[in-house]
């Protein structure tokens, strides 16, 4: 085996000195289906086999980073009823929703309580999302 072919999952995994805020964030606010509670580590899935770990980073791996330069992009077909939930729900959203029709997508940037950037995105040309396993055409 060549190694490139027997991978089953991906996690990224996000720092936080407060683990709670963050959960409340996945778990509540983008509503993110918690599949292990480890105690100081969470992990939520984010599609079939894309998972999402935060940890508590007094006991994880990595220190917290006051700027980030990583984020988590979640590929939906209805980013304007995103935008409509989360900023209603008081999310922090940093940027209005805009297309970029160089790189074909829709979309709209978000921060977590940990200072993470979350972007929601959609792919405009459907054959693209459908890669990505985007339902439905971008709105």
């Amino acid at each position: 085996m060549d190694g490139r072919h027997d991978l089953s999952a991906a996690i990224t995994f996000f720092y936080y000195d407060k683990l709670a805020p963050a959960a409340r964030f996945y778990e509540d606010l983008l509503g993110l289906e918690l599949v292990e509670d480890q105690g100081w580590a969470r992990l939520y899935r984010v599609s079939k086999r894309a998972f999402l770990g935060i940890v508590d980073a007094a006991k994880g791996y990595h220190p917290v980073r006051r700027e980030n330069s990583v984020m988590l992009t979640l590929v939906t077909g209805d980013v304007d009823e995103w935008y409509t939930l989360l900023s209603r729900a008081g999310a922090e959203i940093e940027t209005s929703i805009t297309v970029h029709d160089d790189i074909g997508v829709k979309g709209f940037f978000l921060r977590d309580p940990g200072g993470y950037v979350v972007e929601i995105q959609s792919f405009l040309d459907p054959q693209v999302g459908a890669r990505f396993g985007q339902v439905g055409r971008p709105t």
